[in-house]
Formats: C-alpha cells, sequence, structure tokens
C-alpha cells in the first residue's frame, strides 16, 4: 500500500468532516420538518421565495426537475403556502408568491434553522465570516440572478414528501 503524503491525509481528513457536516446538516433539517410536519423540499422552496419567482428559476436553484417544481408548487399551493401567478411582463410565465401563511411559516423555519447551525453555536462572528469567505472561495460563483436572492448558504436537501400537518410547532 501506497504512503500518503501530509498534504494529502489533510485533504483526506477535511473531506471526512466536510461529509461529516453535511451528513449533520441533512440530518438536522429531517428533523426540522418532521418537527414542522412538512417535506424537507418545502423549507427549502420557501427558503427561497423571498419575491415572485417563476416556477422555472426556482427549479434552478433548488437543481430540480420543472415536473417536480410542479409537484413542489402543488404542494405549497395545496397547504396555503403559496400561489401561482402569471408574470406581468409575461404571463405564460407562472411565479409562485408566498401567502402571508407561507411567508410566516418561512420566519419561523428560517428562525429555527439559524438556531440548530452547528457554526452559530460554535463559532464567533469572525470565525463565521472566516467560514464563509472559506466557503465562498471554493465555490463557482453565482449568476447575477442568483446573486440578488440567494443570501444565505442553502443548507437542506430535497428529499421525498411527506403530508404537510397542520399542527407546526412554534419557533423555539
Amino acid at each position: 500500500m501506497r504512503t500518503r503524503s501530509d498534504e494529502d491525509l489533510l485533504d483526506l481528513e477535511i473531506l471526512d468532516s466536510v461529509a461529516g457536516l453535511f451528513a449533520q446538516l441533512v440530518a438536522e433539517g429531517e428533523a426540522l420538518a418532521k418537527s414542522f410536519g412538512i417535506p424537507v423540499f418545502v423549507i427549502k422552496a420557501l427558503h427561497m421565495l423571498d419575491n415572485p419567482l417563476a416556477m422555472k428559476d426556482l427549479g434552478r436553484r433548488m437543481h430540480c426537475d420543472p415536473s417536480f417544481i410542479t409537484s413542489i408548487a402543488d404542494t405549497l399551493e395545496k397547504h396555503g403556502l403559496a400561489a401561482r401567478e402569471a408574470d406581468p411582463a409575461d404571463r405564460r410565465v407562472k411565479r409562485l408568491v408566498l401567502t402571508p401563511a407561507g411567508a410566516d411559516l418561512k420566519a419561523r423555519l428560517e428562525n429555527e434553522v439559524l438556531s440548530r447551525t452547528p457554526w452559530r453555536q460554535c463559532l464567533s462572528r469572525e470565525q463565521r465570516a472566516s467560514l464563509l469567505g472559506l466557503i465562498q472561495a471554493m465555490s463557482p460563483p453565482l449568476s447575477a440572478t442568483e446573486a440578488e436572492t440567494c443570501e444565505e448558504v442553502n443548507k437542506l436537501l430535497v428529499s421525498a414528501a411527506e403530508p404537510i400537518s397542520a399542527a407546526a410547532p412554534a419557533a423555539r
């Protein structure tokens, strides 16, 4: 067996640590979704809907097939969290707009997500700013459209849908 260089060993340790952090974030997202009685993809979709957003743009940001975005929109509409509307510039384009209930749930979910992030629990503000700089240095640049609306690091994965329950806990 070949001996690894110190640089290789360091990079493998980074890879293991990032994978562990990612697994922790996924587990936290799934637990949060379960506690609110919603599918994980609803958290992600609500997070991305600050302003009316064309369904195809939401699909691009969520890295989803257009057919799945239709399912997401159906789920959001069914539960009164968002509504479809025609884009005033091109009536053929359908946009999703948060309802007041959707905006309220979005705020509660984002507050809960923020309270669970390991970097907020373990790192100072300065350390978090440094971490963000390091992550951004490794990430491909966002398009102008993505940069306008993507203000926070997207932490959650799209997962299989679960029914949304009527009773969601209040933010802690």
